[in-house]
């Protein structure tokens, strides 16, 4: 699903509500989980899971083409945890 899918089904699921409020909402979600995981904070949502931010330290990488070594250098990624909720619905089949 993307996220036109997403604003999609959420407005028909919502008639009250304009397509592009929805649109709106989920942008501003969006924006507040990026903020706060660019800030450094974990951003939990009970039953859906846990985004964080996690440290990649610097290594010594290979050239796929020519084989010769190259620096990579530490960087942040976003990771994402699920929530035990979650876990079970996909785990038992619920979808």
């Amino acid at each position: 699903m993307i996220k036109s899918e997403l604003v999609h089904r959420i407005a028909s699921r919502n008639p009250q509500l304009f397509q592009r409020d929805v649109e709106n909402i989920v942008n501003a979600i969006l924006d507040e989980i990026t903020n706060a995981l660019a800030r450094g904070d974990r951003v939990e949502l009970r039953g859906f899971g846990a985004f964080s931010v996690k440290k990649r330290d610097p290594r010594v990488g290979r050239n796929p083409r020519t084989g010769e070594p190259v620096k990579v250098d530490g960087k942040s990624v976003p990771f994402f945890k699920t929530g035990k909720e979650m876990r079970e619905r996909l785990n038992d089949g619920e979808l």
